[in-house]
């Protein structure tokens, strides 16, 4: 069994992630900190984990070594633990934002301020299986990817990876649930303000954008990006407009599709031709680490839709990292992760 132990897990990521981890047969959950609410029962917050475990929350200041630690906390709180936590435990998964990006340059232009550890910039993978699996397989370091990010860039690969030069422009709308903005409250996520809500929350200059540059693109080109709040609190429905120098059959589409993803897990290709469910829907992914991908062609424009849903809290962070934490150990990528999800919800 493998030792395991969660830094920040009285967040939704960090739920998740317990969640999972509980009923991973090679797992042995050793630790889970929270500073807010150190000595307390996980279950005092996590109440859907009564008579799973009597674990209590514990401080990082007693953070004990072990085989592997999931960083679970906000952007920029893992600076000053990182290198305690690498000398700790022998692999570290970290699902912030921190170490995601591999150019100090452009980590500084997207989040304000210098990187305190460029030099771990490049030895962390960034955290995708699709795209990095043989990496993830050599590596004690892991950078699990946004969730706008993920579905964004698991949407596209096979598209840049085959007709890359084809393509003119890409125009990507994001529309996430309320969790996405993480269990920390403010007046956009008051209950009589967000209850009905469509709100653009982030046009231009999402953070996210700079990981769909680094994985997409190989010049100084880049996606246009916009984010919108919805009224649900897990999923995220990704539609990327691609538009090409020439058109592009559906049939072509599938091939390349197939090519890249067919043998892929936790990819599932949605190729429905009518009814309701013809193109993804986060609402059938509620709990699973499935990526759904469909798509609709458009060739009196040279303009390609393709749609990509996710949960965010799974296949956008825990799910993703669990399935990253599988690769490192050498066990089946889909051990712990084999929960279809729930429809309806």
């Amino acid at each position: 069994m493998v030792e395991v132990s969660i830094i920040g897990g009285s967040g939704f990521v960090g739920g998740e992630l317990l969640r999972l981890l509980l009923f991973h047969p090679e797992v042995t959950v050793k630790q889970v900190t929270s500073e807010t609410h150190k000595g307390k029962f996980v279950k005092s917050i996590r109440p859907h984990l009564r008579q799973v475990t009597d674990i209590k929350f514990s401080s990082v200041a007693n953070l004990q070594s072990c085989d592997t630690i999931f960083l679970a906390l906000p952007h920029g709180r893992s600076f000053g633990l990182i290198q305690h936590v690498i000398e700790s435990c022998n692999n570290v998964i970290d699902l912030s934002a921190d170490y995601r990006l591999r150019s100090e340059k452009e980590y500084e232009r997207w989040y304000g301020e210098k990187h305190l550890f460029p030099e771990l910039l490049r030895r962390f993978v960034y955290g995708i299986p699709e795209l990095y699996r043989k990496d993830m397989s050599k590596s004690n370091l892991v950078s699990s990817a946004g969730c706008n990010a993920t579905a964004s860039i698991l949407a596209l690969h096979p598209i840049f990876q085959e007709i890359g030069d084809q393509v003119r422009d890409v125009v990507i709308d994001v529309k996430v649930g309320s969790s996405e903005g993480g269990k920390s409250y403010n007046q956009a996520s008051h209950h009589p303000i967000r209850a009905g809500s469509l709100r653009s929350y982030k046009p231009v200059m999402h953070r996210h954008s700079a990981e769909i540059n680094q994985e997409l693109f190989s010049t100084d080109r880049s996606v246009y990006f916009s984010a919108t709040s919805t009224n649900i609190v897990r999923g995220l429905l990704a539609t990327s407009q691609v538009l090409l120098e020439d058109s592009v059959s559906e049939k072509d589409v599938w091939k390349m599709f197939r090519k890249h993803y067919s043998s892929e897990p936790f990819i599932r290709l949605v190729n429905d031709k009518q009814g309701l469910f013809r193109y993804p829907d986060p609402k059938t992914l509620a709990g699973s680490n499935f990526c759904d991908i469909g798509f609709a062609s458009d060739p009196d424009n040279n303009r390609l839709v393709v749609i990509s849903a996710i949960d965010n809290l799974m296949k956008g962070a825990a799910g993703q990292a669990v399935q990253a934490f599988n690769i490192m150990h050498s066990y089946d990528e889909v051990t712990g992760l084999q929960f279809p999800g729930l429809y309806p919800v």
